[in-house]
């Protein structure tokens, strides 16, 4: 086992009088792909936000490598958020630069490999590409880093089933084996084989953590099966989904 990379104690967000997070516990460690499972309204994307340090909890206390989310920690946490977050007008090197100028551990020379993999041209505007591409083009340029958390939020979503088979093996191939993926997603089916340990989430509250080879020992299921059954009484959508 890896050292301790993130620790969650006592973890409460709200929105409002909303409860995002409702004292939320766990701790993580290094040198794993970890999946971060729960139904719409969850609290999936914003505890992504609160690790990154975009949403700081009402709360408790979150540590990532020894340190609460600020300066220290933006240099080792590589983040993926739901949405593209590109201006039209730059091209995919204007943000190979960006993140050159921001990362000191960014590997341009990786970017560009990938990209040629891709067919992607570097010297293309955001605004010519189809929504997928700018999609692999920010994965691209997030598992370009060498950080100690990788943190993606629902990374396959938006994606047609062969570009999952990309993005998941880009996700194996290319993330610092010293660091730990964190992958939010509700295509359980799909991401489960490149799973080392899974988190279910409800209410703002890890209701489950365990290692996925003892799932499958001791359960005698898939995660995806284990999921379904944790989650059977719990509406997928509806209202909750504006508490993320």
């Amino acid at each position: 086992m890896g050292e301790i990379l993130i620790q969650c104690q006592d973890v409460w967000k709200y929105y409002g009088k909303k409860e995002a997070l409702g004292g939320l516990n766990f701790q993580l460690s290094s040198g794993r792909i970890v999946g971060l499972l729960g139904p719409n309204g969850s609290g999936k994307t914003t505890l992504m936000k609160v690790l990154n340090g975009l949403l700081h909890p009402e709360r408790g206390m979150v540590l990532i490598d020894g340190e609460t989310p600020g300066i220290y920690t933006k240099s080792v946490v590589s983040y993926l958020p739901d949405k593209t977050y590109f201006a039209d007008w730059m091209k995919v090197s204007d943000m190979f630069d960006l993140f050159q100028d921001f990362y000191e551990d960014f590997d341009r020379e990786k970017a560009e490999q990938m990209c040629d993999v891709l067919q992607i041209q570097t010297n293309q505007k955001m605004k010519t590409l189809s929504k997928g591409t700018r999609e692999k083009v920010q994965l691209i340029l997030v598992m370009s880093r060498r950080a100690k958390l990788y943190l993606l939020d629902e990374p396959i979503a938006g994606v047609d089933p062969a570009a999952r088979e990309f993005i998941l093996a880009t996700i194996l191939n290319n993330y610092n084996p010293e660091g730990t993926v964190l992958i939010s997603t509700h295509l359980i089916a799909d991401v489960e084989r490149v799973l080392d340990e899974v988190l279910f989430i409800q209410n703002g509250k890890v209701v489950r953590q365990e290692m996925v080879d003892d799932i499958r020992e001791k359960e005698g299921k898939s995660v995806d099966e284990l999921f379904r059954e944790v989650f059977r009484t719990v509406p997928y959508g509806g209202g909750a989904a504006d508490v993320r």
